[in-house]
């Protein structure tokens, strides 16, 4: 169990200060110009040698992508931009971040802007979270008034700007390059890669973009030493992580704790478990809306890692725990991502636009029965065509969830389809 020393988000629940002065009583923009002044090599080998993976989702490691970025400019600015678009259902972590402890992030973007020789910083947040970005925006006011931002920041002898731009609430726009696209005030679609970012992203100049939660974690990082992040978790799943909790356990919640925590552990510990306890469990969904289910015999020893979930054909996501008892019809909650995806597709790529909506249709039908058997593997065929087939990964996430179904519940499925053609409509779920 994560002890409370080693918690990075001190004030995740709200219970303390939130302004400038609460954040330094607990120990954060502690000596930011000496972590400056170690240099930009320096700070970028340390958070590769943390070990610390993206927590938006990829799990790519951080300290890789920001070395991709150019280390002499060419005359063109470099960019950080922090995706705060958090849209994936389910998912409710950045915004405790932004709402809670908003000067680990500030702090965060001014440290990892330095180490990629970028002088601004844009925080893209999504359109739904009206309190967080008015927490946030006055955080950065307070440190533009301390002198932790602008000129000169912290003392640093770096200067720099941080810019909050709120979105409109397009799930597509979390995708990175789309949420480029939108931040130049275009149309939220994704933009094919090559070229990346790092060599042409916000208005052609080197970017990169990273999540919340891994620009948040940072100073810590640097502060405390890449070695205490590194001993939590497994070899390659390395830190502490924020895991927001929701379904059926007692207690939903959002809770920091070391990856790689068994999901047992995690849901007994911080949720008063299952609710109806441990017996009741039908099916976990491990990331976050987009990342195939858990049966409750995968669940017995789920470890909540990136590389455990990849073996099971899962993932981990961005961390949040969709929690199912016995009382849930599975078909009728994966028929509601499809239709989520369907509404959500930017309708740029061909596979992800009449892919989203043929299996959401074909869904609306097993939900109630009205299919053949046959189509169970027809829809299997169709998710293999959309998944791996467009620009990004929303095709992906709309193919997943639906393939999870059928693997883990495919005998539900027919179950249905059988009741519906014998008659027996007790067995169906209401409409």
């Amino acid at each position: 169990m994560l002890k409370d020393q080693d918690r990075i988000f001190t004030n995740l629940y709200g219970m303390h200060d939130r302004s400038l002065a609460g954040a330094k009583k607990r120990g954060h923009w502690n000596g930011t110009a000496e972590i400056i002044q170690r240099g930009r090599d320096t700070i970028i080998e340390q958070v590769k040698a943390s070990g610390l993976r993206g927590r938006g989702g990829a799990g790519f490691p951080t300290g890789l992508k920001w070395s991709f970025m150019p280390k002499q400019s060419d005359g063109r600015p470099s960019y950080l931009v922090i995706n705060a678009d958090e849209s994936e259902p389910g998912t409710c972590k950045d915004r405790e971040i932004m709402r809670h402890d908003p000067h680990t992030l500030i702090e965060g973007a001014l440290i990892a802007s330095f180490a990629m020789n970028a002088n601004a910083c844009y925080i893209y947040i999504r359109g739904e979270y009206i309190r967080e970005r008015e927490a946030l925006q006055a955080a950065i006011d307070e440190c533009y008034d301390a002198g932790l931002l602008g000129k000169n920041a912290a003392k640093s002898g770096w200067d720099f700007d941080l810019y909050l731009h709120h979105g409109a609430g397009a799930y597509i726009c979390g995708e990175e390059t789309a949420l480029l696209e939108s931040l130049e005030g275009k149309k939220g679609m994704p933009r094919m890669k090559p070229p990346f970012p790092a060599g042409s992203g916000l208005y052609g100049c080197p970017t990169t973009v990273n999540n919340v939660e891994s620009i948040a974690v940072v100073p810590t990082i640097l502060r405390r030493g890449s070695d205490w992040f590194a001993s939590f978790g497994r070899p390659n799943n390395a830190g502490t992580k924020l895991f927001g909790i929701s379904g059926h356990v007692v207690h939903p919640c959002v809770v920091e704790e070391a990856m790689s925590i068994s999901l047992k552990e995690l849901l007994d510990r911080h949720c008063g478990g299952v609710r109806g306890g441990w017996k009741n469990l039908k099916a976990v969904i491990p990331g976050g809306s987009s990342v195939p289910m858990l049966n409750a015999s995968q669940c017995e020893d789920a470890i909540m890692d990136f590389d455990w979930l990849r073996e099971q054909r899962s993932g981990l996501g961005t961390a949040a725990v969709i929690v199912m008892d016995q009382s849930t019809d599975v078909i009728k909650a994966i028929w509601r991502l499809s239709k989520f995806y369907k509404h959500e597709s930017c309708g740029q790529c061909t596979p992800c636009r009449e892919g989203t909506g043929w299996m959401m249709r074909v869904m609306d039908r097993l939900v109630r029965g009205e299919a053949e058997v046959e189509e169970i593997d027809m829809l299997l065929s169709v998710t293999k065509q959309v998944e791996g087939h467009t620009i990004c990964a929303l095709g992906d996430a709309a193919a997943w969830p639906i393939q999870g179904l059928i693997r883990q519940f495919r005998d539900e499925i027919e179950d249905r389809i059988k009741a519906k053609k014998t008659g027996r409509i007790s067995a169906v779920a209401a409409e």
